[in-house]
């Protein structure tokens, strides 16, 4: 893996290390994790989730088995770790959360790392009505440049 692509697994790791905690949340992350690993190595490992969520491999091992009680993964201890569909719709749907926060953060001019910080702190947060309103919002700025330049000439 390249230092490009580890930064969104990078950004997960950061914000666990902030201590913010929660069922469903930790859930949406270890999805993002493994979705993100499953995209750039083909496979994730307990150690590499263990890794970048911050969390010990009997932790991991833990959240994986509800993960797959739950119908998000297919998991056997020491075998591969797959996502079911559900799964992969609940991780792209969070990336695409996270991905809206960011360009939108970045627009009102903060910096790419602490937008990138910020977007994983609430991106399990946000009804999916506000994130289609945002997504509407950045497309009209986009088309209109001057407020944005108007913006950030305050």
């Amino acid at each position: 893996m390249n230092k490009k692509d580890t930064k969104r697994l990078e950004s997960i790791k950061a914000a666990h290390k902030a201590g913010r905690i929660g069922s469903s949340t930790r859930m949406e992350d270890y999805l993002e994790v493994i979705l993100e690993l499953v995209e750039l190595k083909g496979y994730a490992t307990t150690l590499d989730i263990s890794r970048y969520m911050n969390v010990s491999a009997p932790s991991v091992t833990k959240m994986l088995q509800r993960l797959d009680e739950s119908g998000f993964l297919e998991y056997e201890k020491y075998h591969g770790i797959n996502l079911t569909q559900k799964g992969n719709q609940l991780a792209d749907a969070i990336r695409q959360k996270h991905g809206i926060l960011l360009e939108f953060f970045e627009i009102l001019g903060v910096s790419h790392d602490t937008a990138n910080q910020d977007a994983e702190g609430i991106e399990h947060h946000l009804n999916p009505k506000t994130i289609r309103q945002l997504r509407k919002f950045i497309t009209f700025l986009k088309s209109n440049p001057k407020i944005i330049q108007n913006f950030n000439n305050i």
